[in-house]
């Protein structure tokens, strides 16, 4: 068996390979805050990267970026009682402002709050309210903001990145002044999530319209991008919420349109998280480590100078730093080609394999044998293809082979989920399968099954018993109407059915 630097290999255990990845790549770790955790450097950088592409694209769109308080009032959330509903068991709740000596020689809390305060689970009532002073005329619409921002919700079970009591993430808010420009909000935002997670993540996704079941609390409609794992589960990637008039009739958003009658807006809120680190790890790593698509790496081409005697020191040096500064003159993306030198006191296989689980896109080595036939030894980490180059068609090409890079991580992550999607019409090959043939220690198994469904006690139940959901009703449906397979009543289209994270 091939020996791997990821322990145990995804076929083994693929929820702790997961969490070994983001060891061995050095991204995060679990701080002494129960749930929640310490982001290091290269996880963050990652994020960076992706709150950059992101950002562009919400400015492209005509949106602006503001921020709003951390604690929002209980009784604004009150004022929502659908919302408020679906958040109560998550919120973390401020009830003093101050800390005391107590008799024990510890710090009690003192100085009670007149008025409880939330910690943000989510903007929307917070933001409403700001909106409602902001808001008169229909000349002060559309308002169309964006921020980024940290929240609290508070999770039993979290897992690194897919799960904490604290993550980072954008949500957009929006109002509006007809139905149909918040609705065109709604969808235009849920394009740019696909096109980012497509173009940047190299992470093929499907659009679609949540169940009433798994809609935003308050929301009338919400839509997702649904991406497959490698585990063959579906991971919820980004949501766009069309909020109709609830949030603003709660927050009293109103506005006098053309004719001097008064309104309520039309809101929409949407947003994507830290989630997608995990996202990204677990369309792409393999089992030496994390893959990086280059468009989101922190570097694209790490440099291994190969000394191996003193004397050969000064002329690898000169040959790597006049390699690296051409290297960064080359652009890549919307950037330029980053670019590292490697040149620390360790054996060339240690440096080399932090690299390789780090996912570093190009990995170069040069001795004093590349120097003399003018190469360069280059690696590729998404196929582990590596062999001499000559040099100056390597700085000719490096755009060409980070695209090309890019563009295999997204056919490999697409053939996945081709191959594991199929069209089920039997409630006996649906049971078969999502129904793994190890139950004591379940194999990887299933996919995206696409079936007719009927919202119905019948179909909740089954889906229930095998702990599998309606992701999504894809937007792009190419089918005819049907039967519910779970209870035979009829159905408009096939919807996405999966287990998830």
């Amino acid at each position: 068996m091939a020996k791997t630097a990821i322990k145990p290999t995804r076929q083994e255990n693929y929820p702790e390979w997961y969490q070994q990845v983001i060891k061995a790549a050095d991204m995060a770790e679990s701080s002494p805050v129960r749930g929640c955790m310490v982001i290091k450097p290269w996880g963050y950088t990652i994020w960076e990267n992706m709150q950059h592409g992101l950002d562009v694209m919400f400015k492209e769109t005509g949106h602006e970026n503001a921020y709003f308080p951390l604690f929002i009032p209980m009784s604004f959330l009150e004022k929502e009682a659908e919302h408020v509903e679906g958040f109560a068991k998550e919120c973390a709740v401020v009830t003093h402002h101050r800390l005391e000596p107590g008799p024990d020689g510890g710090l009690v809390p003192a100085g009670e709050l007149e008025e409880p305060l939330i910690v943000r689970p989510t903007s929307e009532t917070i933001i409403g309210a700001m909106y409602a002073k902001w808001v008169q005329s229909y000349r002060d619409l559309p308002i169309l903001i964006n921020q980024w921002a940290n929240v609290v919700r508070w999770e039993l079970r979290t897992r690194l990145f897919l799960r904490t009591t604290e993550f980072l993430w954008q949500e957009g808010h929006t109002a509006h002044a007809t139905e149909a420009e918040a609705r065109e909000e709604t969808e235009r935002m849920l394009a740019v999530y696909a096109d980012f997670a497509e173009n940047q993540m190299a992470m093929p996704v499907i659009c679609g319209e949540k169940t009433a079941e798994e809609r935003f609390p308050g929301a009338v409609s919400t839509y997702s991008i649904e991406a497959m794992m490698q585990d063959r589960k579906a991971l919820q990637a980004g949501t766009s919420h069309f909020l109709g008039q609830n949030f603003a009739r709660a927050q009293e958003i109103k506005f006098q349109d053309q004719h001097g009658v008064e309104q309520f807006a039309w809101t929409t809120s949407w947003g994507v998280s830290t989630r997608l680190v995990g996202a990204l790890i677990m369309t792409h790593a393999d089992d030496d480590g994390l893959v990086l698509p280059p468009r989101l790496a922190p570097r694209h081409v790490v440099i291994l100078p190969v000394i191996r005697k003193d004397e050969d020191r000064t002329a690898v040096m000169e040959y790597v730093e006049k390699l690296a500064a051409e290297l960064k003159g080359v652009y890549y993306g919307d950037g330029k080609v980053q670019v590292k030198i490697d040149d620390r006191d360790l054996r060339g296989g240690e440096k080399r394999w932090q690299h390789v689980k780090r996912g570093v896109p190009l990995i170069v080595e040069v001795g004093p044998r590349d120097i003399a036939e003018g190469n360069v030894f280059v690696g590729r980490r998404d196929t582990g293809e590596k062999g001499p180059l000559a040099r100056d068609e390597f700085v000719a090409t490096v755009a060409q082979r980070l695209d090309a890079i890019q563009s295999n991580l997204f056919q490999r992550a697409l053939k996945l989920r081709e191959d594991n999607t199929r069209r089920i019409d039997s409630l006996d090959e649906f049971r078969q399968f999502f129904t793994a043939k190890n139950p004591q220690k379940p194999e990887i198994h299933g996919g995206f099954a696409l079936s007719h469904w009927a919202e119905s006690p019948e179909a909740t139940k089954i889906l229930k018993k095998l702990k599998v959901t309606v992701r999504c009703l894809p937007l792009k449906a190419d089918d005819e109407p049907g039967v519910c397979i779970f209870s035979g009543q009829p159905s408009r289209q096939r919807v996405v059915l999966a287990k998830a994270y």
